[in-house]
């Protein structure tokens, strides 16, 4: 699924550091600011990017076969993450942001140099 170790290294620390800007982006800054912050759609957005971050992070670390399929949806919901932490705006939602392009960045490409994996 990988070129090299680094590059594994690199997609697991790209995870676990969204999965960690999320949370504390959500713990800290959105539940306590209400308003958009709080709406439906980006709080489960945001819930769903540290779960699936995490999840991905496992995956890889333990080289599953099924590491493409997870990541794939990985950058998928990292990058609806981002859009939505975009829209909402602020310095806190900005950083939260590039933390989930930068994770659905090495998924993808983690995702485009794997080998579909046997039914």
């Amino acid at each position: 699924m990988y070129n090299n170790a680094e590059q594994r290294r690199n997609s697991i620390e790209a995870c676990w550091d969204c999965r960690d800007e999320c949370q504390k982006t959500l713990y800290n800054i959105s539940l306590e600011m209400g308003g958009r912050h709080v709406e439906e759609r980006h709080v489960k957005l945001m819930l769903d990017c540290i779960a699936i971050c995490q999840t991905a992070a496992d995956f890889m670390t333990r080289h599953s076969s099924m590491s493409a399929e997870i990541c794939n949806v990985c950058a998928k919901i990292c990058e609806a993450c981002a859009e939505s932490c975009e829209r909402i705006g602020g310095a806190e939602m900005k950083r939260c942001a590039e933390a989930c392009r930068l994770c659905a960045k090495h998924c993808a490409q983690s995702q485009a140099d794997s080998k579909p994996v046997a039914a």
